[in-house]
Formats: C-alpha cells, sequence, structure tokens
C-alpha cells in the first residue's frame, strides 16, 4: 500500500512538495524500515532543477507529490529550512546510496539497479558486491535512451523488478524520467521502494567522478559541475538561478509565519 505525502506545517514546502526527511541518518533509516515492512514508496531529492521541474511539468509535479520521502539535494533548500527554523541538512541520491547499501545488506534486503547503460550496471553490480557483504543484487536493467515511463519497455522493466523480489529499486534515469517512472510503480509493484538516485550509480561505477568534498560542504558542486562540462550544464544553471525568486517568493509566506508564530 503506498502513501502520498503527509505535509507537516513545520516542514518547507515547494510547490505542494513537503521536504520531510531532515539528515541522511533519517532518510537512511526511514528508508530501511519501509522497505522491512514490504512497502511500495519512493525517495526524492529536491534541487533547483528539480524546482524548475516542478514548475514546469505537472507530471513531475505530481510524481514527486507522492514520494514517500523527500531529502534537499540542494544548498538553497537547506537555507531556506533553516530560514524557516526547521534545519536540515543536504542530502544527495550519492550520498544515501553506500548507507544504503551497507543496511541492505546486513538486513536481507534485496537491490535492483536500474537505469544508466549495461557496462555501468556491471560494473556498479560487482564494486557494490565487493564493498557490502551480504548485499543482494537480484536484477539490473539498462533502458534505451528515450525511455519512457508508460511505454512497452516500462511495462517489461516493471515485470522484472516484481520477479526478482527486489525491496529497493535505484533508478538512474536523471531527472524527471526516474521521477515518473517512480510514481508509476509505487501502484504497479509488489513491496518495493524505488529511489531516484540520479548519478549514484556512474560515481559507483567510475563512469563519472564526483566533485571534491570541500567543494560539496560549501555548496559549490555545481559550480565544479559546470566547469567540467559548460556547454550541457551552463544552461541548466542558468535556468535554476532564474528560479531563485520564485523559490524564495514562494516559501517566504511559511518562514515569515513560522517566524510570527515562534515570536507570539
Amino acid at each position: 500500500m503506498s502513501k502520498t505525502q503527509a505535509p507537516h506545517a513545520k516542514n518547507l514546502t515547494v510547490d505542494g512538495v513537503t521536504v520531510n526527511v531532515s539528515s541522511l541518518d533519517e532518510a537512511v533509516s526511514s528508508i530501511v524500515e519501509a522497505a522491512e515492512r514490504g512497502d511500495n514508496f519512493s525517495v526524492c531529492t529536491l534541487n533547483l532543477d528539480h524546482v524548475v521541474h516542478l514548475q514546469q511539468k505537472p507530471d513531475f509535479r505530481a510524481a514527486y507529490r507522492r514520494a514517500r520521502f523527500v531529502t534537499a539535494d540542494g544548498f538553497p533548500i537547506v537555507i531556506l529550512s533553516h530560514l524557516l527554523g526547521r534545519p536540515i541538512s543536504r542530502t544527495t541520491g550519492a550520498d544515501l546510496a553506500a548507507p544504503l547499501c551497507e543496511a541492505a545488506g546486513k538486513k536481507g534486503l534485496p537491490i535492483f539497479l536500474f537505469g544508466s547503460d549495461r557496462p555501468t550496471l556491471d560494473k556498479t553490480a560487482a564494486e557494490l558486491r565487493k564493498r557490502y557483504q551480504g548485499l543482494q543484487i537480484v536484477g539490473t536493467f539498462a533502458p534505451g535512451r528515450n525511455f519512457d515511463a508508460y511505454s512497452a519497455e516500462a511495462d517489461t522493466a516493471i515485470a522484472q523488478i516484481r520477479a526478482s523480489g527486489a525491496k529497493l529499486c535505484f533508478l538512474a534515469l536523471g531527472a524527471p524520467r526516474q521521477e515518473v517512472f517512480a510514481s508509476r510503480c509505487i501502484d504497479e509493484l509488489d513491496g518495493t521502494g524505488c529511489l531516484c538516485f540520479g548519478a549514484a550509480l556512474d560515481f559507483i561505477a567510475g563512469t563519472q567522478v564526483r566533485a571534491p568534498m570541500f567543494t560539496q560542504r560549501a555548496g559549490l558542486e555545481w559550480a565544479w559541475r559546470m566547469l567540467r562540462d559548460p556547454r550541457r550544464l551552463a544552461p541548466r544553471y542558468a535556468r535554476c538561478a532564474a528560479a531563485v525568486p520564485r523559490l524564495i517568493a514562494g516559501t517566504l509566506p511559511q518562514i515569515l509565519n513560522a517566524r510570527m508564530r515562534k515570536a507570539a
């Protein structure tokens, strides 16, 4: 049985999406508990690029609002949460992958890897089995370049995930495809949580290199990535920057109300 988000008055909400997980530890423990119960659920990590998609794509917005767990992947989201008085720490898909695999290995929660390409999935599976004793990777699926969440290919993928018995499915399709596919999976799988992980599998396989830790801590991971691939990422980050004023305007009433309640 899937559950939609239950907005909490104290949590930061963006376009109807509530960031309801405050830390990496809380995310891991909540996801593991849901997987052990045999729930269907999805996990999304909110960043500025996603905020842009939320404004423009109704299917993406609907998928996000169905997510059981939403973390903050992006320092503007983190900063706004502090202003609200409900501080959260940045938790990306890449941050979640390692501790979830460690927990899954210890608790016997089988994992399915979905997305990217066949060589990357093979490398990722081999690396994860090497790192985490007892981890069961029960299937992989590398979709075509134009994967559609409601296509015949998606039907095949869902059937394979279901047959594998996976309790967790790591989705590495990029937004908005992975979130829309995860939303469909909530209705059609049997006790599987779908986690929207973006480039996390590529980082594990070594086919992409994550930004150095000092840039992550300084909130400059986006700048490091853009310098490495400016042609592809500069337009995206320009759109993200343009979304900041609307994001602030949309959350300002929440922040002011929270501060007024605190002062009363």
